[in-house]
């Protein structure tokens, strides 16, 4: 396996506090090895294996990627949202951000049908099949689609079942992983000391409750995978 291209800045992590996990008493026991110590009831996370683990995770979905998967990145929290979906719009991948749509993956063919319902109707929008409604029903037809986009308009590179899904927070992101182990699809996730790892192919331990590490993690992630 080839080094990655970026390795994380220790002092860079250290300022984004991507070292600070959960309170000890929300700990899980199965992130033990990923804690290196307890500080006033903190959990604290070992960074030398958060860069390790990211250079793994970042490898898979390199591989992931080469050979024309499809990855789907998913940022449940405020903190992700910005960083999750600029990366997912540069690998021209699929991406959910705020609010996970139950059934997504499980109920794949009524999701991709409400995505084609949603480029229908901006079609007719474009071809002016609208001019023919009064400006009432045009503004609420408008008003659909806006919605819509809100809801569907990450997923309309989703034109299958994810080969990957990647989740900025896996505490958060319960859900979409839930139903990712379902369909058998493979995780990535940043995870906090208060997560259970057990569903996820690739942890990355980190504090997932910092806009900072959060993004300096992405960041990472963008640069090594749009790479050429």
């Amino acid at each position: 396996m080839s080094e990655p291209l970026l390795q994380l800045n220790y002092e860079d992590m250290l300022k984004a506090g991507m070292h600070f996990g959960r309170k000890k008493t929300v700990f899980n026991p199965k992130m033990k090895k990923y804690v290196f110590t307890v500080k006033e009831g903190v959990c604290i996370i070992d960074l030398l294996k958060t860069q390790a683990e990211l250079g793994i995770a970042t490898e898979y979905l390199k591989k992931v990627l080469a050979s024309g998967g499809l990855v789907l990145f998913v940022a449940p929290t405020k903190q992700s949202v910005d960083s999750v979906k600029d990366l997912a719009l540069s690998l021209g991948m699929p991406y959910v951000v705020n609010r996970w749509l139950g059934g997504t993956l499980t109920n794949f063919k009524i999701i991709s049908g409400r995505v084609k319902h949603l480029e229908e109707m901006e079609r007719q929008k474009k071809a002016g099949e609208l001019d023919k409604y009064t400006k009432k029903e045009r503004l609420l037809f408008e008003r659909e689609i806006k919605k819509m986009d809100e809801n569907f308009g990450g997923l309309r590179k989703l034109t299958k079942m994810p080969d990957v899904v990647f989740v900025a927070s896996l505490k958060d992101g319960a859900l979409p992983v839930h139903e990712a182990t379902i369909m058998k699809v493979p995780v990535v996730a940043i995870t906090n000391t208060d997560s259970d790892p057990e569903d996820v192919k690739h942890v990355i331990p980190a504090n997932d409750r910092s806009k900072k590490s959060v993004d300096l993690i992405v960041e990472a992630l963008k640069k090594d995978l749009t790479a050429k």
